[in-house]
């Protein structure tokens, strides 16, 4: 398994996680669920319209938390925003109601990548993995 299967896996099983970002000099987190594994890359989108998308491109360095079964897993990087209509339209097809609601409504989804990032799976006690992604 690769590192970013790894990390897929690990928010799979985790449901929601956490993203983490700054607005100015103060953190800001809020529970995120959508996350879409295509080839080796590891996307997440949220609306261009949401304070997350404007934080993340106003500072780029980013972290997601998740936490299942007593461990968490942190995975920080550089946030790449990708345009690309292959991309949408596999949110689409995994996201029917939620791209629904966006259509409806004239909101963009705003789909991004972390670049350069790099993920730790720990237990409370103790560090259990590490490793570039």
């Amino acid at each position: 398994m690769s590192n970013v299967e790894k990390v897929n896996e690990f928010l799979d099983k985790a449901g929601v996680f956490y993203f983490l970002t700054t607005d100015g000099s103060q953190p800001k987190g809020r529970p995120f669920g959508f996350h879409l594994l295509v080839g080796d890359r590891l996307y997440f989108g949220c609306g261009t319209f949401k304070n997350v998308f404007k934080q993340l491109t106003a500072n780029p360095k980013v972290e997601v938390l998740a936490i299942k079964d007593g461990d968490f897993m942190r995975y920080d990087g550089e946030a790449k925003v990708v345009k690309s209509d292959e991309l949408i339209a596999k949110v689409r097809e995994a996201m029917p109601q939620i791209m629904a609601m966006y259509d409806k409504n004239g909101w963009e989804m705003g789909l991004f990548y972390l670049e350069n990032g790099h993920a730790e799976i720990r237990g409370m006690m103790e560090q259990k993995e590490a490793f570039d992604v």
